[in-house]
Order: structure tokens, then sequence, then C-alpha cells
């Protein structure tokens, strides 16, 4: 079977775009392509460049766009925009390497360490704007369409048959190759069926190893049940009714076979990986003195210690059988045929050239959701926005999937749903949302250096810039940063004191915040460095934290009366301000003491397109559109409001059956 396809024709890019062009996932396609900015090309007869500003771009992790202008005899100025690369690394290494290129003046620079593949592109596309300036090189350059404040969805791209350049038939079609998109493809692959996967950037996206499933093997072996019409209702219940029953009994009833299809893979030669489960005791939320708790009933697998990411081993499993990730080609636009069903999408290679993909039976959208598009979040999540202080999702995610699927007539969520993580740590001032980042996509980006800080989950004493707690710091992540969002800057600061190791064990958090009691060092190896870093405060009185926090005046003697308050409802066991239950209270009065300020660390969006219980995306009406299949976070249907945190892995859940059931629909399996 493998991937089949058929090259039509190749012709020249003149005219392709009428109108507004394909939008940022263009731009994550474009590649080494290049152009001269305000200036008309010349001889550089005098000197070695032509005087100007030239342009060029390169694949890394996303796209990378490198601005370089020169005089006659030298590069007098570099621009990097680095905003579609990691932020911990690609884009931490921006400086390094502009500085590396006017010093040098030349592209032939040493490359940053653990940036590579951002170093690499940074060279490619200098190399590009140096031989442009030398009169070496006359390429075009595209003007994308990258929506707008005012605009976020931007125009569909109106590309017409003369610009494609190549045809490929396949019978189905993957876009993205996520947590998602390669799970289909090894499904597909395992099933012999024709499809083809592409992917907008030059690797296999991050894995999220842990994933929820349903009454699964391991449950069984473990004799762990779950009351699926209570779950289900939970769901329903956290997503304020707003969520698809049918959609999510789907994941309910089927994650189970996702995950022996998973394990089926992982678990054998020459993986042989273990499966780590979840459950009972361990996943438990802790009973208040009213003997009521959270609903826990999920069961989280995971495979720790993995020396390959799960999707790179997706990836080799799909190439034994004979198949292949088309990477650096991007999704455009979908095609739609007069009856209104998804043939196919146009996509753009790294050339810059147009290829029209026709999906016979289907084309499945893994494209993930909007978190790195500062457009979207600010019309669709304001709150969440304006709460978010640092980030941890993957830049590509752009909303693009989502964008592509709307201007074909999908609806999307009315409701936001961010994954927001009570983890971002910041420096005392800093006010929650977004800050002016010219080299930003958008122009802008979240002030926070630490992508998470995990021990901030811990329900430690949380207090306003006014020094005053304003809320019951035990619950899901998301509820004391929604409560913030009503404080003064939207952050608040948490603290604690030296007896921190023998109090987290007490709270008994669960999830990922477990790490902080399960992980030998980890609390403690993390305040020693944001210590060193001045992100987090020791002192060795009350007093003296409360100055290297910012309080002053009557901030500080509200900081000094609540932490006096606090030790008081520790002392009775009972939280009589906010009903906090007693095994999550704990004293502050052995030095040394810690502070540190904190808003949150966003991951990633779940708001996505309306589907039904067989993955088909839902138009206005709540009409199938034939052909055109949604999983990962640009799905909609099943979360509204926030993500619901108590349930670890339950989106990587969803999105791995939803994956699997997707590629059943489309193979003719059920």
């Amino acid at each position: 079977m493998g991937n089949e396809a058929r090259e039509t024709k190749r012709l020249s890019r003149r005219d392709f775009l009428k109108g507004t062009a394909a939008g940022a996932l263009g731009l994550a396609a474009a590649g080494a392509l290049g152009g001269v900015s305000g200036i008309a090309r010349a001889s550089a007869a005098e000197g070695i460049y032509t005087p100007g500003t030239y342009s060029a771009m390169a694949n890394g992790m996303g796209v990378v766009k490198v601005t370089m202008t020169f005089d006659a005899d030298k590069i007098t100025d570099v621009v990097l925009d680095v905003s579609g690369e990691t932020a911990s690394i690609g884009q931490a290494a921006a400086e390094e390497l502009k500085a590396a290129i006017l010093s040098g003046q030349s592209s032939e620079i040493d490359a940053v360490s653990g940036a590579t593949i951002t170093s690499n592109a940074v060279m490619q596309a200098a190399a590009n704007c140096i031989a442009q300036a030398k009169g070496e090189a006359v390429v075009e350059t595209i003007q994308l369409d990258q929506g707008s404040a005012e605009d976020w969805l931007g125009q569909e791209p109106d590309i017409d048959d003369a610009s494609i350049a190549e045809t490929w038939d396949t019978d189905i079609l993957i876009v993205g190759a996520g947590n998602g998109g390669m799970c289909a493809a090894a499904y597909a692959a395992q099933n012999k069926l024709n499809f083809r996967i592409i992917e907008q950037n030059s690797v296999v996206q991050d894995t999220r190893h842990w994933y929820g499933a349903i009454d699964s093997s391991e449950a069984k072996k473990a004799g762990v049940t779950v009351n699926r019409k209570k779950l289900l209702s939970e769901i329903s219940r956290y997503a304020s009714g707003k969520c698809d029953q049918r959609v999510v009994t789907t994941w309910i009833n089927e994650s189970a076979a996702m995950h022996d299809f998973v394990s089926g893979i992982l678990e054998s030669d020459p993986y042989n990986y273990k499966c780590v489960f979840t459950a009972g005791e361990e996943a438990r939320w802790p009973e208040s003195e009213d003997g009521t708790d959270y609903m826990f009933p999920e069961q989280e697998h995971t495979y720790h210690g993995s020396e390959i990411p799960r999707n790179e081993v997706f990836l080799q499993y799909i190439e034994k059988e004979g198949y292949a990730v088309d990477f650096n080609t991007s999704l455009v636009k979908l095609e739609k045929d007069e009856s209104g069903r998804v043939t196919g999408i146009i996509a753009q290679k790294a050339s810059g050239e147009f290829v029209r993909i026709n999906a016979a039976k289907g084309v499945l959208l893994a494209c993930g959701g909007y978190p790195g598009n500062p457009y979207m979040m600010e019309a669709l999540d304001p709150l969440g926005t304006s709460v978010t202080t640092a980030c941890s999702y993957s830049p590509s995610d752009k909303g693009m999937g989502i964008r592509a699927a709307v201007w074909a007539g999908a609806s999307l969520d009315k409701e936001a749903a961010p994954m927001l993580f009570d983890r971002g740590l910041v420096a005392p001032g800093v006010d929650g949302g977004y800050v002016e980042n010219p080299s930003a996509f958008g122009g802008k980006a979240f002030p926070g250096t630490v992508r998470q800080y995990n021990p901030g989950t811990q329900p430690f004493l949380k207090v306003n810039r006014r020094g005053q707690r304003f809320a019951n710091e035990s619950g899901p992540y998301n509820d004391i940063l929604y409560a913030a969002g009503n404080q003064p800057g939207r952050v608040y600061a948490q603290i604690h004191d030296a007896n921190y190791f023998e109090d987290i064990q007490r709270f008994h958090t669960i999830g990922c915040s477990a790490m902080a009691r399960n992980v030998p060092g980890m609390m403690e190896g993390q305040l020693a460095q944001y210590v060193e870093e001045g992100l987090i405060f020791q002192a060795d009185t009350l007093e003296e934290l409360a100055d290297k926090l910012g309080f002053d005046a009557e901030a500080k003697k509200n900081f000094l009366a609540e932490v006096e308050r606090y030790n008081e409802l520790f002392d009775k066991q009972s939280d009589e301000d906010f009903g906090k239950m007693a095994p999550r209270l704990s004293a502050i009065r052995k030095a040394p003491f810690y502070g540190l300020w904190l808003g949150a660390s966003l991951l990633t969006t779940e708001q996505g397109i309306a589907i039904n219980e067989k993955t088909q995306a839902l138009d206005a009406d709540r009409n199938p559109i034939e052909g055109l299949y949604i999983t990962g976070d640009m799905s909609g249907s099943f979360f509204a409001n926030n993500y619901p945190c108590l349930m670890p892995g339950i989106a990587c859940g969803r999105t791995l059956t939803f994956a699997i059931k997707a590629i059943k629909q489309m193979g003719g399996l059920e």
C-alpha cells in the first residue's frame, strides 16, 4: 500500500495567490523563501553588497525568519524572528546567534549548544540574505495573511490551478505529526491502509507520555474499575453541560482498546517499555471534613524512562511498514466538491510550491490548538490570556488547522477551554497577560522565563499584592488562577517554610503535581536554582521575606497578619476563612521562609471544532461535514470553561482514542 503520489505538473508560481494569501501555516512552511524589502535589485558594482534590507526564512522547529540590513561593505543589522521555536531553547539562543552573525560578518557561525536545529535554520536563512545582497539570488517572497488583532480568522486564500506544482492522490490524509496524527498513522499502517501524513515542521512533535484510559487491560490487572455513569456526569458537570456527552462516551468506551493498541507497540521488541498505571489511593483527592471530595475516577497510564518518545516510536513503526511523514509540508486550505464533501487539501512545501492532495476517503486534521497565537488568545479567551504569565506550549500551535476548518464551514466551540497550570513563576511586579515583544509572533509574548514551576501547584498559603489571602488554595490547577483574575496584577505570592517537604507529603496532590513529592530532590533543586536566579526568595524572618517580595507599608502589615492568622487556622485544623480541608493546611514558623510570585502557565487550548461521536467535523447546523475528521487539541465538543485537571491525561487519552476512531471511520474498519 504505502504512500502513493502522482506528479501531474510543475509550473511557475506566478500569480499563485489571488487576494489574501495562505496565513501563518503557509509561513511555517515557507522554508528558505526570501525576498527584498523596500529596495530595487541592483548590481553590486561598488562594494561587496547592494545596500538594503533582505529577508529569508528556513525551517527550524517551526519557521525562522532572518532580516538583515547591509551597507556596501558590511552587515549593519540582523533581526531574528524565532517565535516559532521553543521558548527556552531556540528563542533563548536568538541574541547569541544575532551577535555571532554581526561580529563574524558571516552566516558561517557556531551553533548554540542545545539549540542546533534553530541555529542551523538561522544560518541557512542568513546565507540566503547574504546571497541576495550580493546579487546571487533572486527569490520571491510570499506576503502571508497571519490574521490580526482585529480579525483572527483572516481570509481563506484563493489559489488557482496554475499555481499547483504537484498533485498527490491517497485514500486518507492525516495533517499533523503530533500525538493524534502519529497515533492515527500507526493505526492506519498496522491496517495496511493507503494514507499520507504531512507535518509543517521538520520533526514529529512533542509526545505527551501520560494518557487517560478507562478500564484498560492495566486496570483489569490491578482490579480497578470506574463508575462510568458517574464519570460521564462529572465531566459534563465540570463543563457546565456544554460538552457533547456522546463524544465523551466515545472516549470512555473506546479508550481501553486504544491503550491495547499503543501498548502493543511500545511493549513489544525492540522497545519493551513498561506501563505505569495510576489509580486508587495514589489518584484519590483527599476528603474534606464533611466527607465530600472531588470526583477522581480516571485511570492514568504512562511510560516512565522511555528512551524514545512515543511519537518517535510511531514514526519508526510506520517507516518499517513502508510509509513516511512528509515533513515541511503545511496545510493551506481544505478543498470541497459541489456537494460540500471535503476532498483533500492544498498544502505548501518548504520550497514554496503548492501541492494538491486528494484524499478519496477523508482528511483527519490533528493540528493542535491556538496557544501560540496572540490574536486568537485575546479574541477567544481574554480571561485565560489575562492571568497567564508563562507558557509551555508548542510554538507551532497557532490554530491554523482551526482556521482552515472554519473557512471550510466547520463550527468552532463558543466557549474557551485553556489548559492552565498554576506554575507561571515570575519576578515581583510582573503582571499577568501579554507584554510587547517585537520578535514574537503577533508582537506579543508572556513575560515569564520559566515554563512551569511544578511546586507552584502545592496548596501552600497564597496572598495577593495587598498581602491578603483571597481563596481556598486547594483545588484544580486553574481555580486559584481564575480567582487571581480578580486580584491586583492577576498574580499572587506563594509562601511556605522549611517544612515544605513534610507538608507536600501530607497534601498528596495528584497528577503531574505529584512529582514534587515523588521525585527525590526535585523541589530542593528548583528552590536552590530559582533563589540564585532571583525568582524565589529565601529569608530568615517573615519581615525580611515581606521586603524581598515587594510588600511595603499597609501590604506588609497585611502580609504579616495573614501569616499569623494562617498559623492559627493550622493549629485549629480548621480553615474558618476559606474552607480548605485540614490535610492541606500548613504552618509557617520554621526558618528559612520562602516566597515567590505566580500566575498561569499556558500549555494548550482545548476549544476546538465541534465534532460528533464519529469524530466528524460539524457545521453551524450540527450536520457532519463529509470527509472531514478532527482530533487532538483542535477538536471540540468535550471541554468547556477550562481543562479538568483532576483527571490527568484525559486530553491526550481523548486525542489518541479519537485518532483511532477517525481512521476506523475512513478506512471502513467499523
